[in-house]
């Protein structure tokens, strides 16, 4: 048995995987430290639930490896199993079952000892708010409720690494709420890799992203640390008074290396205020001082300036193309005839 000393409780190297000639995911490497909770994003059929997969120990790899809490997935994988809760995004669920009797099912097959099953389980039900629900059905739950024991499941054996599969997916706004705040409650004591197709979900779960398109790798980050590096063009949005589109548009065409991405009335109330998005390869500190001037001299007002960033939805849209998501039936067929 081989442990790793590393302070990260996942890493995966050179992973890859093959299914005959096609190839789901290629050379993937990435790291999640102890107690953070990453963002793992990719279009349909980008490599995300084969990698979930294999770290989970479903799937063998093709090639590279990974370890988990310290224990490796090919030489150890009994132990990462001990390791990981998993919830895949069709949750496990026995439906005749109740809430309370699943559970203790789920604790004895995960080797839970006899003496802590009781308290495990009351734990898990506390922790994901199931007490109402403890002596119900789980075929008699809602979405969201299943959810939550699916959640309940991945935790009864207090792993250190929780792997959630799309665990909103199917949910209503204030179910998606709910478990995204149980989810940033695990952060700290477990740590948490989280697929999701819900980007704004990122930003407020996450700490770091991993975005994966076409079976790689294409980026590694904080939200913040994304937002940094894919800028590119220097952009910055404005808010100014003008009787005319045409007008503002004659003013920008006089200052140099600057482009005019969008423009359109801040309301219909007052058609006269108009909001702005400009573009330029110069730094905003260059031009924007230009634009300013141009703009007051030309009788026009001048209410708002600030920079403009892109979100994590223009990133993943820039990293991401429509290729990625027309092998996700490949993949699929290839993962139903290798299981």
């Amino acid at each position: 048995m081989t442990v790793s000393s590393s302070n990260s409780a996942i890493e995966v190297e050179h992973l890859s995987k093959t299914y005959g000639t096609f190839t789901a995911i290629r050379d993937i490497s990435f790291r999640v430290n102890t107690g953070e909770i990453m963002g793992f994003l990719g279009p349909n059929g980008a490599g995300k639930t084969t990698s979930m997969r294999i770290l989970a120990g479903f799937l063998p790899a093709s090639e590279g490896t990974a370890r988990v809490a310290g224990f490796d997935i090919n030489q150890d994988s009994m132990a990462v199993r001990q390791r990981i809760g998993y919830l895949p995004e069709n949750p496990p669920l026995y439906t005749e079952m109740t809430v309370e009797g699943y559970l203790h099912f789920v604790a004895q097959l995960k080797r839970v000892s006899p003496g802590d099953r009781a308290a495990q389980v009351d734990r898990v039900i506390r922790r994901c708010s199931l007490e109402e629900k403890r002596h119900t059905l789980i075929r008699k739950l809602s979405k969201g409720y299943k959810q939550r024991v699916g959640i309940a499941q991945a935790l009864v054996h207090d792993p250190p690494v929780i792997i959630l599969d799309e665990p909103t997916v199917g949910l209503d706004p204030k179910q998606i709420i709910e478990v995204r705040n149980l989810i940033k409650s695990l952060a700290g004591e477990h740590t948490i890799i989280l697929s999701t197709h819900i980007l704004p979900e990122v930003s407020m779960t996450c700490d770091r992203v991993v975005i994966i398109n076409r079976g790689q790798v294409a980026a590694v980050g904080t939200p913040s640390e994304l937002t940094a590096q894919f800028q590119g063009e220097h952009q910055a949005r404005l808010q100014i008074g003008a009787p005319t589109a045409t007008a503002i548009r004659e003013v920008l065409q006089g200052i140099p290396q600057v482009q005019l991405l969008s423009l359109e009335p801040k309301t219909a109330a007052d058609p006269q205020r108009w909001q702005l998005q400009l573009s330029s390869s110069r730094p905003v500190d260059e031009w924007i001082p230009e634009v300013a001037k141009a703009l007051i001299q030309s009788g026009m007002a001048l209410y708002e300036i600030g920079r403009s960033q892109a979100s994590l939805e223009e990133i993943f849209l820039q990293l991401t193309t429509q290729e990625g998501s027309e092998v996700a039936s490949a993949s699929e067929n290839a993962e139903e005839a290798a299981a």
